[in-house]
């Protein structure tokens, strides 16, 4: 691992301004498509608890955590109006974050039925 960060910094050193900021942008690149494809090969969802006290809010980022194979913004418009109904209808929030996990666990299985 040194050795790459040597070798890359001593390329970055012969560059200009301008090829730094594209090597930096290609290297940017390179790693969120690293992240994605990692992202597109989990199979099974990340196993995290979920905490006595989480709040609605929480439990989206957890779900979204424990279930990063999925398209959120295929969920979003779902989820969005159950927090709607905690937030503006004063629903509880283990119910709402219970029908969440529903929600995340519906698409969850559509996704495996379609790969």
């Amino acid at each position: 691992m040194a050795s790459t960060k040597n070798r890359l910094a001593e390329i970055a050193e012969q560059l200009s301004r301008d090829e730094q900021a594209a090597l930096l942008e290609y290297a940017e690149f390179m790693l969120t498509r690293s992240e994605h494809a990692k992202t597109l090969s989990m199979s099974e969802p990340v196993e995290i608890s979920r905490p006595e006290d989480e709040t609605v809010v929480a439990a989206m980022r957890r779900l979204s955590d424990t279930y990063p194979m999925l398209n959120k913004d295929k969920i979003l418009h779902e989820a969005a109006g159950l927090m709607s109904e905690h937030v503006m209808q004063g629903r509880e929030a283990n119910v709402v974050i219970d029908e969440l996990q529903l929600l995340f666990q519906r698409h969850f299985e559509t996704h495996n039925e379609k790969n």
